[in-house]
């Protein structure tokens, strides 16, 4: 397998705009950290799965990062709120700090990690009524 393919977190018609993230694990600088991939306004945007506040995993059920709204992401631990674009914490304890970004390429509908190795991948599953949120 060449390098490109084990690179491959998903594609990008694998995300829905404002829906579920594909989840990764990547190797940076000798860490294995999680990550996840994310479309908003057409554009595919990607982070440490890691919120500056305590260093939880973003997700209430895996690969559900968005609010309820589709519009920014939410820390499902202590309720921060981050612009998608830029990763910005508008609002929670974490207030001005940001997300991590991860460095990706967008190339002929494959999403790839840009910089590190990536270690594992999980593709954004379509959700269920048992993991609806109340």
């Amino acid at each position: 397998m060449d390098e490109k393919n084990q690179r491959v977190i998903c594609r990008h018609a694998d995300l829905v705009d404002g829906g579920r993230a594909a989840r990764f694990a990547f190797e940076m600088d000798g860490q294995i950290l999680p990550g996840f991939a994310v479309v908003y306004d057409g554009e595919v945007y990607a982070y440490a799965n890691s919120c500056p506040h305590r260093g939880t995993e973003l997700d209430w059920q895996p690969g559900q990062v968005f609010d309820e709204s589709g519009l920014y992401l939410a820390c499902a631990t202590h309720g921060a709120i981050f612009e998608v674009d830029s990763g910005k914490c508008i609002g929670g304890p974490c207030h001005g700090a940001s997300l991590v970004k991860v460095a990706i390429r967008v190339v002929n509908d494959v999403v790839t990690l840009a910089v590190g190795r990536l270690i594992s991948t999980q593709p954004p599953s379509p959700p269920t009524e048992s993991a609806s949120k109340p």
